[in-house]
C-alpha cells in the first residue's frame, strides 16, 4: 500500500499543538485553578449500566487505571444495589452513601459530578450542581429539548463551572488526525457523510431489554426490585406512573424519559461528525422510523433514519439504524476526489483509509500512472504510530484545575441537543424540520 505524507509523531503534535495554542489563546482567564497536587474529590450521581462502567475511571481497579489526583468521596443512587456497586467501584471506603443526589451536592467534600442518570433528570441535576458551584461530566444525550438544553447552558455560563459532555469519539486520535487532513483538502469539498449504528439480538435478547448490563436478560425477581427502589425519587421530574419493571430498566424504550435512538445513538454519531467538521447545528432535518420487528411494548422505533442539511456548508450528513442488523456502517466522509472511511461506530474509531475517487482531478496523474487505484486506500492511519493523547475523562479533570473549557463543552453540548432535539421533533410531527437560529429553536 503506497502512504501519502504519513502521519508521523512530529507532524501529529505540530499540529494538534498550534490547534491547542490558537484555542487557548481565545480561552478566558480564570484564577480558580487548582494545583496539580490538589486531589479532586469526585461524587457519582446514577450507577447503573453506564455509570456503573465510568466510576472505575475515576477511582481506577486494582490493576491500574483511574484518574491521577481524583477520589470518589460520594455516591448516590435511588435502587439499593446499584449505589452498593458504585460504593465498591468507588474503592474509598470513607465515601458518602446518599439516595437524594441535593444532599451529595452539598457534601463539601465533593468538588465535581459524574452525572449518568436517565435523561429525563439531567437538565434539573446538572442547573442544581452548577448552583452548587460543582464541575459536572455529564453523559449524552444531554436533553430532551431545546428549552432545557438553553436553561442548562445558561447556568454553566452564568455559575463558571466545568462541564463535558461525555462523547469518547472527541478523544479518539484517528478523529484529531482525520480532521486535520480533511481540513487540509485531502478529499476536496466533503458533500456527503454517512453514519449508522446497527445492533441485533436473537429472540428474547432484544436491544435495550437488559438488566443491569448490555448483554445480561435474566429479569429480576419484581418483588425484591420494588423494595430495593425508591421509584418515585427515580420518575423526579417525568410524569407520575406506576411503578412498572419496563420503565425502570428499559428507560429508553419510552419517551418520558429519553429521545430513543436520537439521545443514544445518532448524537455518538453525528456529534463525531460535527468534530470532525464542525459544522455546528444543521439548517434542515428530516426523520422516517418505525417499529419493524421488536413489537414488545416500546414506544420508540427500532428502525431509523435522519437525513441532515448543513446548506450554508454544503454538506448532507445522513444517519442509519437497524436494531435487527449487526452489520456495521462506520462514519464515512465522501468529498469531490476522495472519500475517508474509518474502522468502526464514531466512540471507538481507531484507524482510517483515504482512496481516490475514480474520477478524480486532483489524482488525476496518480490513478492514469497507477500509482492509486480507484477504491483502494492511498493512506491509512497507523494506530501504532499515534502518539497517546487524554482520555475523554481525563481532559474533564484537566480542565477542572486549568478552568479551561473542555472538548465537549456546553456549547458544543448546545450543537449535539440541537441535532438530536431535530430528528425527534421530525419524526414526531412527520416533516422537515429548520433550525432558527436567531430565536435559536426548531421551527
Amino acid at each position: 500500500m503506497v502512504t501519502k505524507e504519513p502521519i508521523t509523531r512530529r507532524t501529529f503534535l505540530g499540529t494538534t499543538g498550534a490547534v491547542v495554542a490558537a484555542w487557548q489563546a481565545g480561552a478566558p482567564a480564570v484564577l480558580a485553578s487548582r494545583s496539580p497536587n490538589d486531589t479532586i474529590g469526585v461524587g457519582h450521581i446514577g450507577l447503573g449500566v453506564r455509570g456503573g462502567s465510568l466510576i472505575p475511571e475515576v477511582a481506577g481497579r486494582p490493576l491500574g487505571g483511574g484518574i491521577k489526583g481524583t477520589l470518589v468521596t460520594a455516591v448516590c443512587d435511588v435502587y439499593k444495589p446499584h449505589l452498593e456497586k458504585g460504593f465498591e467501584r468507588g474503592m474509598n471506603p470513607q465515601a458518602k452513601k446518599y439516595v437524594d443526589y441535593q444532599d451529595l451536592l452539598a457534601d463539601p467534600a465533593v468538588d465535581a459530578v459524574v452525572i449518568a442518570t436517565p435523561d429525563h433528570w439531567h437538565s434539573k441535576m446538572l442547573i442544581d450542581a452548577a448552583a452548587a458551584g460543582k464541575d459536572v461530566y455529564i453523559e449524552k444525550g444531554w436533553t430532551r429539548t431545546i428549552a432545557e438544553a438553553k436553561a442548562m447552558r445558561e447556568a454553566v455560563k452564568k455559575h463558571n463551572i466545568v462541564m463535558q459532555l461525555g462523547h469518547q469519539s472527541r478523544a479518539q486520535v484517528a478523529g484529531i488526525v482525520a480532521a486535520q487532513r480533511i481540513a487540509e483538502g485531502i478529499l476536496g469539498p466533503v458533500s456527503l457523510v454517512r453514519t449508522g449504528r446497527f445492533e441485533n439480538g436473537p429472540e428474547g435478547e432484544a436491544i435495550w431489554r437488559w438488566y443491569g448490563w448490555y448483554n445480561y436478560f435474566e429479569r429480576p425477581d419484581p418483588a425484591q426490585v420494588v423494595k430495593d427502589l425508591d421509584w418515585d425519587r427515580w420518575l423526579g421530574p417525568a410524569p407520575k406512573v406506576p411503578f412498572s419493571m419496563e420503565h425502570f430498566w428499559h428507560w429508553r424504550c419510552y419517551w418520558n424519559y429519553g429521545t430513543g435512538v436520537a439521545g443514544d445513538l445518532l448524537s455518538h454519531e453525528v456529534d463525531f461528525v460535527h468534530s470532525v467538521l464542525r459544522l455546528g447545528i444543521p439548517d434542515t432535518c428530516f426523520t422516517s422510523a418505525q417499529n419493524i420487528l421488536l413489537r414488545d411494548g416500546r414506544e420508540v422505533p427500532d428502525t431509523w433514519s435522519t437525513v441532515y442539511g448543513y446548506e450554508k456548508k454544503g454538506c448532507n450528513v445522513t444517519f442509519d439504524c437497524s436494531m435487527n442488523s449487526s452489520f456495521v456502517q462506520p462514519p464515512e466522509f465522501r468529498g469531490k476526489e476522495a472519500m475517508l472511511r474509518f474502522d468502526t461506530i464514531a466512540q471507538s474509531v481507531g484507524m482510517y483509509e483515504i482512496s481516490a475517487d475514480g474520477r478524480s482531478g486532483k489524482y488525476k496523474a496518480e490513478l492514469e500512472s497507477g500509482k492509486y487505484k480507484p477504491g483502494q486506500p492511498f493512506e491509512k492511519f497507523d494506530p501504532a504510530k499515534a502518539p497517546q493523547v487524554p482520555s475523554h475523562m481525563e481532559d474533564f479533570f484537566n480542565c477542572v484545575r486549568s478552568r479551561q473549557k473542555p472538548k465537549c463543552n456546553e456549547d458544543e453540548a448546545f450543537i449535539e441537543a440541537a441535532t438530536l432535539v431535530m430528528a425527534v421533533t421530525s419524526l414526531k410531527e412527520k416533516r422537515q424540520v429548520r433550525w432558527d437560529a436567531e430565536k435559536e429553536d426548531v421551527v
